[in-house]
């Protein structure tokens, strides 16, 4: 049941960004030129995702399962550090070059976009050299902790 309704919630999401132009790069970019000729119909669409998104993390900020029975796992870091601050301006600047975030991407990649393969390859390269990056961060972090002596 919950790998169905799963599907059935990314369809729903995959329609909603469609009907909404969110997977139409040429909108996006129109949307974020605030100093060309911007269209701020996108706004609206946020707007209401931000709606959706506020109540349903109100709701279920109190819950261990979800109405399905799944394991709720809602984020719990709450402080603003230098990997957040990187991360936001990378999301930014791949947004604004592009056109896509990673879920309008993968849309049109399932439409047929040629422009999104080559966004979606640049998003998973992007993951695979932060996950490089992390792991030799962390190996280099743990050769320096130095042990107790006895």
């Amino acid at each position: 049941m919950l790998v169905f309704t799963s599907l059935l919630a990314g369809l729903v999401f995959g329609l909603g960004l469609i009907v909404s132009g969110m997977a139409n790069p040429a909108k996006v970019l129109g949307f974020l030129d605030l100093a060309g000729a911007w269209d701020p119909s996108l706004a609206l669409v946020m707007a209401g995702a931000v709606a959706v998104g506020f109540f349903a993390f109100f709701l279920a900020k109190n819950r261990s399962r979800s109405l399905l029975g799944a394991e709720m796992k809602l984020p719990g870091a709450r402080h603003i550090d230098r990997h957040l601050v990187m991360g936001s301006t990378l999301f930014g600047a791949g947004w604004g070059v592009a056109g896509f975030c990673p879920g309008p991407g993968l849309v049109a990649l399932g439409m047929g976009e040629a422009k999104a393969v080559i966004f979606v390859a640049a998003m998973l390269a992007g993951m695979m050299l932060f996950e490089l990056l992390e792991k030799r961060r962390q190996g280099a972090a743990a050769r320096h902790v130095k042990l107790p002596s006895a």
